[in-house]
């Protein structure tokens, strides 16, 4: 015996299958949104936090005041910079800077040589025993507030901060010798470099410092 579907009846299903495929339609959109959207969010706050770092590579530098050098005479009495301090603020812009968080590469007529603060102290005795003029030891140097607002001997965080870093040549590589040239490179824990190029005096002769 034959069952005959009649128009409203085969109407009806065609609706239903027409309604699933729109229920399904909507569902694969809503979903598709909301993976667009997370991964929008996502994509902004990446590139914010790139904005960011980016901005403080750039900004969250050191800045040379003045550089001086200690004229002493080596065994041959020949006059030699022994010891070179380098005064240094924040840049324009820069946040807080830890010279402890900091690293130094020195570029001079021995070498490179890479340089961490003594953070044990300024001008202290550590642990090998090798000690400068100025307390530092090995492959360090050393530094002495200035000028600080908040009293925090390594850290500037005053645009007014005013830091002493002490580089004794002696202690990681040779006194600098007359026409000597050297470049200091600054880099702080936000990856800014800073750098700083000087060349000894032609003539020590009768000086106790000189500006470099």
């Amino acid at each position: 015996m034959f069952e005959f579907i009649t128009d409203e009846e085969e109407r009806g299903q065609v609706g239903i299958g027409t309604l699933i495929v729109f229920i399904a339609m909507v569902l694969v959109a809503a979903i598709a949104a909301g993976v667009l959207i997370n991964t929008a969010g996502f994509l902004q706050s990446k590139s914010q936090e790139t904005g960011q770092q980016s901005s403080k590579q750039v900004s969250n530098r050191l800045q040379e005041v003045a550089t001086v050098g200690n004229v002493t005479e080596d065994t041959n009495n020949n006059d030699v910079v022994d010891i070179v301090n380098v005064t240094v603020t924040q840049a324009p812009g820069a946040g807080e800077i830890d010279v402890h968080n900091a690293t130094v590469t020195w570029i001079g007529p021995s070498g490179t040589t890479q340089l961490t603060a003594n953070t044990s102290g300024n001008y202290t005795e550590l642990t090998d025993g090798s000690v400068g003029t100025d307390g530092t030891v090995g492959d360090e140097f050393s530094y002495l507030p200035v000028k600080n607002v908040a009293g925090n001997d390594n850290v500037l965080d005053d645009a007014d901060d005013r830091l002493n870093l002490v580089f004794d040549t002696t202690s990681f590589a040779s006194a600098l010798a007359e026409g000597d040239e050297v470049t200091i490179k600054i880099n702080t824990m936000a990856g800014a470099t800073t750098a700083i190029r000087f060349t000894v005096p032609e003539s020590l002769g009768q000086k106790e410092a000189v500006e470099l």
